[in-house]
């Protein structure tokens, strides 16, 4: 069990400053001038001592290279490449919207995921293939819902690739790395209510999108997301469902922060396998800044068993993960130090 963290509770006050301000807030300290574009403050300019130029957008900093950057956005390729290098993956494979089919001359299209979904037998993950933050993320057990979740992905999300995959089962983490050290690490887990016995599942997420305003933090629940009933559905509750006290009623099978998820920071207790593991595989990679993306069963603080790599991210956001405490912006603020500070060094003549 994490300990409280006498430094978070006297400080939970601070409001975290968005990843832009912060990068603009470290670079002048390193000698490395900031423009950020004043309307929005979301992207930005850094020149360093010596005149080069580099830009960013949000976590997207010019560290990483272009051609592994783009192999970690695409969810399918990136785990083509991991399972090749002997990294544990989730069984899947993709299909495409009746467009790309017809464009690629593939008749790996609707019908194909379907029946590949019966061969790995329900309930199956469909997802995204190239979408960040959880986006039509979700699990489901009948035809009816993976045509549904099919669609969603193909006209909402507008991937025209759809991944189909086996379930994992286990807690969900996320590792920061940057060049060989894991810099943090924290569990996430999915958007969820707790029954207070008198309201209903729908006044209760109306509820915790209240307090999460009241935080500061800027998720917004979509009640509308066709994903919860079908969530709901799966344990014979609906939106209308008026929860026991005290129970905890989960509403998507994501765990992304940006979906309304939580994190707890498990830094100071990550195993060194762990640790071991994730820079290994961010190497690997090509990459040099990487968010990896695990589930594994097994406690996070005892030697690596039994894990699979979800994903991996190139430009991990970690603005949640600084609301978790004080601490945690910290870690964040040390972190962009560290990836300025290696700009710094790649821009020396």
């Amino acid at each position: 069990m994490n300990r409280p963290d006498a430094e978070t509770e006297s400080h939970v006050s601070i409001e975290p400053k968005p990843i832009a301000l912060l990068i603009a807030s470290i670079g002048p300290r390193l000698g490395i001038e900031v423009h950020l574009e004043p309307v929005h403050q979301r992207v930005g300019q850094l020149i360093t001592p010596d005149g080069r130029r580099f830009y960013f957008r949000g976590a997207n900093v010019d560290l990483n290279t272009l051609g592994s950057t783009e192999i970690a956005k695409d969810k399918d390729w990136a785990a083509h490449f991991m399972e090749d290098l002997g990294y544990p993956v989730p069984e899947g494979k993709a299909f495409y919207s009746a467009r790309w089919c017809k464009r690629l001359g593939s008749d790996l299209g609707q019908d194909a995921a379907f029946e590949y979904a019966q061969e790995l037998g329900f309930p199956v993950i469909v997802k995204p293939n190239s979408k960040s933050q959880g986006m039509g993320v979700q699990k489901v057990d009948n035809r009816e819902d993976f045509l549904a979740a099919v669609k969603l992905v193909f006209n909402v999300c507008r991937d025209p690739v759809v991944l189909v995959q086996k379930p994992v089962v286990g807690d969900d983490y996320r590792i920061l790395v940057l060049d060989d050290e894991a810099i943090a690490a924290y569990r996430r887990t999915p958007l969820s209510v707790v029954g207070d016995g008198k309201s209903t599942i729908y006044d209760l997420v109306v509820k915790k999108q209240e307090v999460f305003i009241v935080a500061g933090r800027d998720t917004r629940i979509n009640v509308n997301d066709t994903r919860i009933p079908i969530k709901l559905s799966s344990t014979g509750l609906c939106l209308s469902s008026v929860p026991v006290c005290g129970e905890k009623i989960e509403l998507l099978d994501n765990a992304n922060l940006s979906d309304g998820g939580e994190a707890h920071d498990v830094t100071d207790i990550l195993g060194d396998s762990y640790r071991k593991m994730a820079t290994q595989l961010t190497y690997d990679m090509g990459l040099r800044f990487c968010g990896v993306d695990i589930i594994t069963p097994e406690p996070i603080d005892q030697p690596i068993r039994n894990y699979t790599v979800i994903e991996i991210n190139a430009a991990p956001g970690v603005d949640y993960y600084t609301r978790v405490g004080y601490r945690q912006q910290k870690i964040v603020e040390g972190l962009y130090e560290k990836i300025l500070l290696a700009l710094l060094k790649n821009s020396s003549r």
